[in-house]
């Protein structure tokens, strides 16, 4: 099963295979990849619907070239025996430590209430101010007196968020769980992932109710929230949808007349669903190809 970084080749096998209506699992045995990194790649990148190999390009381009550099985390001292734990090795004139474990609950309390679990919030809280931010399972059993098998659930479940990283050190028994450069940015991909999913989920139901009817007004209304809300998370792709905006605005102008949503992806050779991204582009949200009500009637009034 192949791994690393997706090439732009790659890419463009995914958009071929959307293109084709084929499933995650079918374009994952194309590329040789697990079915999982072609699901995150299209949900980061606008949804089934909306993605396009060109754009992710630019987008994963646009990232890689704004993660902070990687700081040089000092060697932590070995902590198999119980002894020395890196989550209490602060700095001899650092903050003092009263005051330290004052801040990691008030940090963990936030944690708590924005919805993390209270265990996996202290765990989050503990790796985030420790000087390596790692730690090991005993390390954090120890810290936060509570039972292993509670780590190991807390653990898991930060893991299933994409916050946090396990790490096999060659002589070591244990592994470490370590808050690297780019947990924030992982962070925001996966809320950025969910907000292009419950868009996707939203669109498809509009469809299928239709846009004359109260559900389907109702879902379409949810679809341009969190359409907005991910557009506006993931940065780089607004100026390809508003490349394909144009795109449209210009096949409409060479054609002289009115044009479905079929014509036009036949004639440009794109999905329908770029299609119907691109016009709702072009038809006003995006404010930057808005008219204003006094240029829609001028228009409306020339002969």
């Amino acid at each position: 099963m192949g791994g690393g970084r997706l090439t732009a080749e790659d890419r463009r096998i995914i958009e071929a295979g959307l293109s084709e209506g084929l499933a995650y699992a079918a374009i994952a045995r194309r590329l040789g990849r697990a079915t999982s990194s072609v699901s995150r790649e299209v949900a980061r990148h606008g949804g089934p619907g909306s993605y396009r190999a060109e754009h992710a390009d630019r987008a994963d381009a646009w990232r890689r070239r704004n993660r902070p550099p990687r700081p040089a985390a000092p060697r932590p001292a070995d902590t198999d025996s119980g002894t020395g734990a890196d989550l209490d090795a602060y700095a001899p004139h650092g903050p003092d430590p009263d005051a330290v474990q004052a801040y990691v609950d008030k940090f963990a309390g936030l944690l708590i209430a924005v919805g993390l679990p209270r265990t996996a919030a202290r765990v989050l809280a503990c790796l985030v101010t420790a000087p390596s931010g790692a730690g090991t399972s005993a390390e954090l059993t120890r810290r936060l007196k509570v039972s292993p098998a509670s780590i190991s659930k807390a653990v898991g479940y930060l893991e299933g968020l994409d916050v946090l990283t396990r790490k096999h050190e060659p002589g070591r028994r244990q592994d470490r769980y370590v808050i690297d450069e780019d947990v924030w940015l992982r962070a925001w991909l996966t809320s950025a992932h969910k907000n292009a999913a419950c868009a996707a989920a939203a669109r498809e139901g509009a469809d299928l109710f239709g846009l004359d009817t109260p559900t389907g007004a109702r879902l379409r209304t949810m679809y341009t929230f969190f359409a907005g809300i991910h557009r506006n998370m993931t940065g780089p792709p607004i100026a390809g949808a508003l490349d394909d905006a144009l795109t449209v605005l210009a096949a409409l102008f060479h054609a002289a007349r009115p044009l479905t949503t079929g014509e036009l992806a036949a004639a440009l050779g794109w999905p329908e669903g770029r299609v119907a991204t691109a016009v709702e582009e072009a038809a006003g949200s995006e404010p930057r190809l808005r008219l204003t009500p006094a240029q829609r009637a001028a228009l409306t009034g020339l002969p």
